[in-house]
Order: structure tokens, then sequence, then C-alpha cells
């Protein structure tokens, strides 16, 4: 095989990006073969521009078992990926999610499991992950030059968006169409970077308000604590109810400290290690002495065709993964953790079996006014069904 042939399934907003960048060929060594979207006016939208060079599908099993496609890129709603990527794996097709891998994670284990007995290439969209400047954030605090990590706090609340953005959906922002909100939505990207460059926090204890700004059932605010087993701590804030907004993301160790914010990455670095001098100095009101400086670096990377080019290699020639589809559950752990903090109103271990949080997600469910969603128990009537991200 010379080309990974690609089917794009969910023509929304981000399945209709993929399909362009896949069309107009940004990708070396991948080819787009076909497309699946309930909605014809979609379909009808690919076909202006691909004509009959493309296989168009209505129902995304038809397209698995079409022989058309190496592999599968799903843009649908969030409860729809690990479904769909189940059935995928079965087909032996290879899997590129779009972000969140999902909603809950007992379904993600399912999904990962399935992956596994494939022995596919399983990839997530974590497009973040090819930004320079997160990359070398992640570059310092893994070799250890800011020693002992402390903190790390991300102030995200720049996501800003109306009450006209979540009625331009009927799924949207809804427990069953949706399954939550900004956590969900807008910061699975700022979830998995946070884990990606500190690590998995091992408890959450978080205050997440739904509909506080807008007409929503869902969170549209959240503060959030989080404790590492080697104690450091953690902040995430966000929301989409906040204008104009910061997006500031700093780390603490007993070395220094990295701020990333407005564009500029700025590393301040102790003469001392902070522990050392802590307990070896005799002044009582002690400084360190240090410099801060700003690190160059290189742009934000080549995002999504970045990912789709990685993932395509991966499948042709053994490239290593940049975001391997099994560390979605990382992030994913991360929002269910804060959700049922919220809920339960208690600290909560980050990681579990996912029973409880799908307890609460499906009573939450029941008095949705979202349509054609699943829960748990609604999955075996959605087979062969999704609508548009």
């Amino acid at each position: 095989m010379d080309k990974v042939r690609f089917g794009v399934i969910g023509i929304g907003n981000m399945g209709s990006g993929h399909v362009k960048n896949l069309w107009n060929k940004q990708i070396e060594h991948a080819e787009l073969t076909a497309v699946c979207d309930i909605n014809p006016a979609k379909l009808d939208w690919v076909k202006e521009m691909c004509g009959d060079s493309v296989a168009y599908f209505t129902d995304y099993k038809d397209l698995l078992a079409s022989g058309t496609v190496d592999a599968v890129m799903i843009a649908t709603p969030h409860y729809f990926h690990p479904i769909i990527g189940i059935d995928a794996f079965k087909a032996g097709l290879h899997v590129l999610s779009e972000k969140p891998i999902g909603v809950y994670t007992k379904k993600i284990v399912e999904f990962m499991d399935e992956a596994k007995k494939s022995g596919k290439a399983f990839g997530i969209m974590y497009n973040q992950r090819t930004d320079k400047y997160y990359q070398k954030m992640r570059e310092i605090v893994q070799s250890g030059e800011l020693g002992q990590l402390k903190r790390c706090i991300w102030i995200i609340t720049d996501w800003y968006r109306t009450q006209a953005y979540y009625n331009s959906g009927g799924w949207r922002a809804t427990w069953e169409g949706e399954g939550g909100g900004v956590l969900l939505n807008q910061c699975p990207h700022n979830l998995d970077l946070w884990q990606w460059i500190f690590g998995m926090p091992t408890k959450i204890r978080a205050f997440c308000s739904f509909g506080k700004y807008h007409d929503i059932e869902v969170e549209d605010d959240v503060t959030a604590y989080a404790e590492y087993a080697n104690g450091a701590t953690g902040v995430f804030i966000t929301t989409t109810g906040e204008y104009p907004g910061t997006n500031r993301l700093e780390i603490s160790g007993s070395k220094g400290k990295l701020v990333y914010e407005a564009g500029k990455l700025m590393y301040t670095k102790l003469n001392i290690d902070e522990r050392e001098y802590c307990m070896s100095t005799t002044e009582g009101f002690g400084r360190i002495a240090c410099e801060t400086v700003e690190i160059p670096v290189e742009g934000h990377g080549t995002q999504h065709n970045g990912i789709l080019r990685n993932f395509t290699n991966h499948i042709l020639f053994g490239e290593e993964l940049l975001a391997p589809g099994y560390e979605g559950i990382n992030g994913l752990s991360i929002s269910n953790a804060m959700m049922l903090s919220t809920w339960k109103n208690e600290t909560v271990e980050v990681k579990n079996d996912g029973e409880e949080f799908l307890a609460y997600l499906n009573e939450k469910i029941k008095n949705s006014k979202g349509k054609n969603a699943p829960s748990e128990e609604k999955v075996v009537n959605l087979e062969g069904t999704y609508g548009n991200k």
C-alpha cells in the first residue's frame, strides 16, 4: 500500500475541513475516497467539489463495509465517536477520531479494547500537540529542568460563545445530544495538554456551573482543583461566558517557572533549587537570584494536517503517533471527574470504573432537551445513525 484511503464520517464544521484538506492533497500519501453523512445537503456539498471520484453514504456501516477505505476519520457528535470507531475496528479499518474521544470513560475502555484486538492504527485529533509552544513546555517539564513540580495553573476563559451559538443545533449543549458543555466541547485540547505536559492528577475537586451565562442545561463555567501523587497541585478555570477572557498557562517547579500567555513563552530560572535554598539559608526573608527569559519558539505547528500526516505515516511507515487514541481517555477522565465532583459535592478519584459518572449522566439524559443521542441503554437504538459535529 502506497496510499491510505480515507473515509470521513460526519461532514460538519470539523469534517468539512478534513474533506477539503484530503481532497486538495494537503496530506502526502493520503487520499479521500468516501464520505458519510445523514444530511443529503452535506453530501451534495462534497459532490460539487469531488464529483464521482468519491463514494457517498448516508449510513456509516455501509461505508465501513464498502471496501473503499483503509481508514476512517470520525467527525460526528461526541457520543458517536466510540460507537462508530468500535464498528470500524471490527471491520478491519484504521481509526482517527475527532476530540473528545467520547463522553464517558466506560465506553472508551470498550473502544480501546476493540482497538487492541484489531491491531489497527488508533489516533485522536489532538492537533494542539503539534503546537511548538506546548511541545517546548513539555520538553522542559519532562527533562526535569523545572525540578520538583509544584503547581500547574491554566486560566482558559477566552472560549466566549453567544446564545446564538448554542441555538445553532438541537443536539448542542444538551446532556442527551452533546453530553456536556465547555469541558467536553471547547476544552478537550486543554485538558489533554495539561496532562500531556504536567501529568495526570489523582484527585479532583471541581465546581461546575450549569447554564450560568446561557440558556443551556450543561456547564458553561468551571473552577477545579487537582491533587497529584507527588504533592503537586493544579487549578483549571474555564468558561464560555467571559469576554475578553484570558489564556494563561503557568507551571511552577522548585527550579523555576514557565508562563505561556499572549503568544510568549517566558521562563524564570532560579540559580539554586528552591527546596535546597529553603532548608539551608539562614535568611528568614531570603530571596533567590533568578533571571527571566523569553524562549524563542517556531510557531504553532502543523495542527490538523500535521496529525493527519502523522497518522498516515504511522500506517505506511511506522512513524510514532503524536496523538495515540489510547491517550484520549486521559483528558476525558479529568473532565468526567470534574463533573462527578460537582454532582457529588466532594473530592473524587480521577481513576475509577466510570460506573458512577455514567449513572449520573443517564439521570441527566432522562430530563434532557436534546434529541437522538445515546445513554448506555439507548446505544443499541442508534447504531447506524448520527448527527453533525
